[in-house]
């Protein structure tokens, strides 16, 4: 498949990158500094702003989807705003090439740990991560009122960290998946673009959530 990837030079754009070339898919990756990237088979960088609608649907033109890792990143300042600023403009971008698939990465912070309670509005939440989580979360409810895209919204597990690719894990919806001593579950961020990889090959998700852990 021809995959058009945003954020690939960040922490889960990179396993991301690893996992599409390892399957032989031909990825183009859009890039502010596409020196950042090597040359590599299967791989065509394109320099491109996640923030500027209009370069995201120049760039993305063509591809049979579009996959999203789209981060400020966490120490940002602006972390909140410029979260949502990138995900409108993604949409946006999406939907004048004329892709239909699209698939974004967000935070676990809108996971459910109970009837009505989101993993962000608990008391334990980490400060540092909140504003990112808050935005993750407003990006999931601009995402679910699209109707003409076949989007699909990935929740990582509440622990994602480096670690080797298992290929196996579970499949969940909007809660947090626990571990068997009953504490939220992990999951590498290696296996974890497995879960994504799959998703676009064998879409299950088209118009929903899901998140992934061990």
């Amino acid at each position: 498949m021809k995959i058009a990837l945003i954020g690939a030079t960040g922490f889960v754009g990179t396993a991301l990158l690893e996992e599409l070339l390892r399957r032989g898919h031909q990825v183009t990756a859009l890039a502010r500094n596409p020196d950042k990237l090597a040359a590599r088979q299967g791989l065509t960088v394109v320099k491109a702003d996640a923030l500027q609608s209009a370069e995201v649907a120049h760039a993305v033109e063509g591809a049979d989807a579009v996959v999203s890792a789209y981060n400020p990143g966490w120490q940002e300042p602006r972390i909140h705003d410029l979260f949502l600023q990138g995900t409108r403009a993604i949409l946006d971008g999406v939907k004048r090439s004329g892709v239909k698939r699209v698939l974004l990465v967000g935070g676990a912070g809108s996971l459910y740990v109970a009837p009505g309670v989101q993993l962000v509005d608990t008391p334990e939440f980490p400060a540092e991560w909140k504003q990112g989580a808050l935005a993750a979360r407003e990006a999931l409810n601009v995402v679910r009122q699209e109707t003409s895209l076949d989007w699909t919204f990935v929740s990582p597990a509440v622990m994602l960290a480096p670690g080797e690719r298992r290929g196996a894990f579970r499949i969940g919806g909007d809660e947090v998946l626990f571990d068997a001593s009953g504490a939220p579950a992990g999951i590498s961020v290696a296996d974890l673009a497995v879960a994504i990889v799959d998703e676009i090959e064998t879409p299950r998700h088209v118009q929903r959530r899901f998140t992934a852990a061990y």
